[in-house]
């Protein structure tokens, strides 16, 4: 059994590992989003920087352990079996949870998933031993007290840091602006005294409060010399930021830098025991049982958790050369930045997001609010504030998604918060804190404007909603797992170790090819930040060319599949089908809205000559789209529905329709490739005498119908339906020709032989 016990603590390693890079990849958006986004250094310079304060956090950390050893629960009234148990439950849930979270892009709160792990184990084990007759309550297994303050903690933060990042921020661009150069002159002394002071206080009470340098004798003097430091620091780098200014120094970016190596260290030094902290309780479990346990694992109870924790620094170390890369090499870490950043920017860019009902009405109650702050507010008021917050004026590097003032005030109010909990002794998640005090700048900068604004807001709910999904899928899905290694045992526990191996590989998998589907989209974001309007419309033609591409690729497939099921009696992939083409009408819209933002970097008369056919051609997208929607609907309710299917005469002679579109489709496509506009008008006169065929085809079936056998008119009315969708489907396609012409030669001509539109 020993050699069980042993297998799963080496397996709690190698799952911390894991946590490890995944954690980093998770927490890289609290210390990496305001450096990135307002480009105070080069990407890789940030890295740097950020990965120095990380190791020097985790190195010096004194491992926090105590959280995951007594924290939660009351080792004393649990066996080393039972913990044992906790800690897999905890390591296997936390590992999931974290990747599905940084694999959507979406981050989450370590601190959140670590705590509900271990209140959701320890819970369903208490109720297990009071079940088994152990005269203990509660109160006697749980820390309760504990573990309800730092969860209030944790979810007041949220409100807390927005409320104040959005005050600080409208109080920093009144009397910054957004033209801010201009301003500077002896305010950025000030402004950078604060800042600073503000970061190194941030780091000593909560960044460093913890280091193994910080012996009790220097906490006792910082903590009675708090104000001397304060006020000394102010001094100090007041007279430094102005000299730094004076010597042509960018200020700005040097506090942005400041304040990015300030929460990585912080992060790893107190963040540690979310990574490491339960395997470590668990190699000491291991350890006690060993040397005292007697081979007695449901007896022998451990109560020598309840001692400090004692972390070898080789165990620190380790843990930080595994941060420092996994944060220079992640991916993930890219990508949950990307949210934070994008909900964020101060320009339109693509939204993440799309709507909800909640988003649109708290728009539209705001709006209202405005409109009645405005008609109290006196004019010139209102005229000085929004000279205040004029965007057009606004200084930002190129490619940026904020300025170095909002970047400022994310760092330091977010360090400032969290050392203002941490003097309070209030458990805050760093998570939290920078996110919602980034999402408070943001509004108060005016970064979510009416264009935006719907899809931003629905993205923080979705955020905060998954912090909170976090928390419950964390307590449920750890009470689980350890109920079913309690009873179940160790084949239990080998089988839950092959399955987290299993699903941490294919999230990996899925990952990579997520990010390939996203590296094809470059073309966009070139277009979004490209200023010159002239070299817009080539990249912006070529842009819509390979969208629509895809589409016509994707309906010329799509109506092969539906029709071939129908005449087939495929209920399966009718429904499978049905799927497709509703996600596929988010992805037309998503697609439009992107093309339209583009179209906004055009030069006014290049727009309006063409809005009019790019809005043409999206529009008989969306009409193909809805005629293989109705195509699908009917055949797949009267297919599902077991009537008759469509008699072999009336196939036969659909088939000869089908063919002739599928090869509409294919000639639409080989034109889009090549782009020889001439062959345009063959194209659409194939379009006519298509829609000649299909109407007498309809006209016969129709004649059928008046007379034909009762048994057989259910289908028939399907079979009606089919040819009219085709027939409006093939009159989309003629008018996609000619906006496609009119997109690339305004003089073209679209008369034919029939001055049909």
């Amino acid at each position: 059994m020993e050699i069980l016990f042993l297998c799963i603590v080496i397996f709690l390693f190698l799952l911390a590992v894991f946590d490890l890079s995944v954690g980093v990849s998770n927490d890289a958006v609290n210390f990496l989003n305001s450096a990135l986004g307002s480009k105070a250094a080069s990407f890789k310079r940030v890295l740097i920087i950020a990965s120095i304060g990380v190791f020097i956090g985790a190195a010096m950390s004194n491992g926090m352990m105590d959280i995951a050893r007594h924290g939660i629960f009351r080792p004393e009234h649990f066996s080393f079996y039972d913990l044992i148990c906790i800690f897999m439950a905890v390591m296997v849930t936390d590992i999931i949870l974290l990747d599905i979270f940084n694999s959507l892009g979406m981050p989450t709160s370590t601190t959140v998933s670590m705590v509900f792990e271990l209140l959701g184990a320890t819970f369903v084990v208490a109720l297990i031993k009071m079940a088994g007759g152990i005269d203990l309550g509660l109160n006697d297994l749980l820390n309760t007290e504990k573990a309800l303050s730092v969860i209030l903690g944790i979810f007041l933060s949220v409100a807390i840091a927005f409320f104040f990042g959005t005050v600080v921020q409208f109080l920093s661009r009144m009397i910054f602006s957004f033209n801010y150069k201009s301003k500077l002159k002896w305010k950025i002394g000030i402004f950078g005294g604060i800042c600073a002071t503000a970061i190194v206080y941030f780091l000593l009470i909560k960044g460093a409060k913890d280091m193994t340098f910080m012996t009790p004798e220097v906490k006792a003097w910082i903590k009675n010399n708090t104000a001397l430091i304060i006020l000394g620091c102010l001094v100090f780098f007041t007279v430094l930021m102005q000299l730094l200014h004076i010597c042509k120094v960018n200020v700005l970016k040097v506090i942005v830098l400041m304040g990015t190596f300030s929460l990585a260290m912080a992060f790893a030094g107190n963040d540690l025991v979310n990574f490491i902290g339960v395997p470590l309780s668990g190699l000491a479990s291991y350890q006690d049982y060993l040397s005292n346990g007697n081979g007695d694992a449901h007896g022998f109870l451990m109560g020598s958790l309840n001692g400090p924790a004692n972390t070898p620094v080789y165990f620190l170390i380790g843990a930080g050369v595994i941060m420092v890369v996994a944060l220079a090499t992640s991916k993930k870490a890219r990508n949950v930045t990307k949210t934070e950043i994008g909900l964020g920017s101060q320009q339109v860019g693509d939204e993440m997001f799309g709507s909800s009902r909640i988003a649109r009405r708290l728009v539209r109650w705001t709006l209202s609010i405005i409109a009645w702050v405005r008609s109290v507010t006196p004019p010139r008021v209102r005229k000085w504030i929004n000279r205040r917050f004029n965007a057009d004026e606004t200084v930002m590097d190129q490619g940026a998604a904020f300025d170095l003032i909002r970047g400022s005030v994310n760092l330091v109010l977010a360090g400032a918060l969290i050392a203002l909990g941490t003097s309070l002794k209030l458990p805050l998640s760093t998570t939290f804190v920078t996110f919602m005090v980034a999402m408070g700048t943001s509004l108060a900068d005016r970064a979510w404007g009416r264009e935006s604004a719907v899809f931003r807001i629905t993205g923080v709910i979705s955020v905060i909603g998954g912090w909170f999904l976090t928390a419950g899928v964390a307590f449920i899905g750890a009470g689980l797992i350890v109920a079913a290694m309690h009873y179940g045992g160790s084949w239990v526990m080998i089988l839950l170790a092959l399955v987290t191996i299993l699903l941490i590989v294919r999230s990996n998998r899925r990952f990579g090819k997520k990010g390939e589907e996203e590296n094809g989209d470059a073309l966009f974001q070139s277009i979004i930040t490209t200023e010159d309007s002239s070299r817009v419309w080539p990249m912006l033609l070529l842009y819509i060319t390979e969208q629509q591409q895809k589409f016509m690729t994707y309906a010329g497939e799509r109506y092969s599949d539906v029709t071939a099921a129908f005449i087939k009696d495929n209920a399966g992939l009718l429904a499978k089908t049905e799927s497709s083409l509703t996600k596929q009408k988010n992805i037309l819209k998503n697609a439009r809205r992107k093309e339209t933002l583009c179209l906004h970097k055009l030069s006014r008369e290049m727009a309006m000559e063409k809005s009019p056919w790019f809005y043409l051609s999206n529009n008989c997208c969306m009409g193909i789209l809805y005629n293989l929607r109705r195509i699908n609907e009917v055949c797949k309710e009267h297919v599902e529905n077991n009537f008759l299917p469509l008699p072999p005469v009336y196939a036969s002679e659909y088939e000869e329709v089908r063919t002739r579109v599928r090869t509409l489709f294919n000639d639409t496509l080989e034109l889009m490739q090549t782009g020889d506009v001439e062959t345009i008008k063959v194209l659409r006169r194939h379009c006519d005498e298509i829609k000649d065929s299909i109407s007498d085809t309809y006209h016969r079936v129709h004649d059928h119908l008046r007379d034909g056998e009762a048994s057989s008119v259910a289908v028939l009315y399907v079979y009606v339906n089919m040819l009219q969708e085709t027939q409006e489907m093939v009159s989309s396609i003629r008018k996609y020709l000619r906006a496609f012409a009119k997109l690339r030669n305004p003089e073209f001509s679209s008369r034919t032989q029939r001055n049909v539109v």
